[in-house]
């Protein structure tokens, strides 16, 4: 078995793709299918997300609307998305529910900012757990004789240089999700 540096990669870019999903959930004034990506309404007995339940649209920028298929499932949905934590109040109509999106307040935008903070920091612990994963990976390797020590500490130099590297994409993204939160 050898050390393969590409698997690593790929777990790094796939963490960073992840927080680019939490981030185009947290809105910043815009509407967007995806801010109901995170939420789920009891239906059938189990949670679902909601555009499993419905047709999401944004019709014009500060509103969303979701068209749900089931009439007995409105209520959930209207509940699941009163309940969220993204400061919408539905508008009903028959099987279609309207979401205006109102101008953010300041202490809203800080509060979002803090959360994209938070979805940050979860990233940079995704990615210092493979880094972890990854240099255990090289030492057991080199314990089982598959290569030397100075090749270790080459694989090891090489894993934190891609751990640096995709730290510094979280907190670019970070800044740059920021900037937009705040930005009125």
């Amino acid at each position: 078995m050898s050390m393969d540096l590409t698997d690593i990669q790929r777990r790094l870019e796939g963490a960073v793709s992840c927080l680019e999903g939490d981030f185009q959930g947290l809105r910043a004034g815009r509407a967007s299918i995806s801010m109901l990506d995170p939420v789920t309404a009891d239906a059938y007995g189990s949670k679902m997300p909601i555009n499993q339940l419905g047709n999401i649209s944004v019709p014009e920028s500060r509103m969303l609307t979701v068209q749900v298929w089931d009439q007995g499932m409105v209520a959930a949905v209207e509940k699941a998305i009163r309940e969220s934590d993204l400061g919408l109040n539905p508008q009903t109509e028959g099987n279609l529910i309207r979401l205006p999106i109102p101008d953010l307040s300041a202490e809203r935008r800080t509060e979002l900012a803090k959360v994209a903070g938070k979805y940050a920091e979860q990233t940079r612990i995704a990615i210092r757990n493979i880094r972890r994963d990854a240099i255990e990976t090289a030492r057991k390797l080199e314990k089982d004789g598959e290569f030397g020590e100075d090749e270790r500490h080459g694989i090891e130099a090489k894993i934190q240089k891609l751990t640096d590297d995709f730290v510094g994409k979280v907190d670019a993204m970070l800044a740059t999700k920021e900037t937009d939160i705040k930005t009125v």
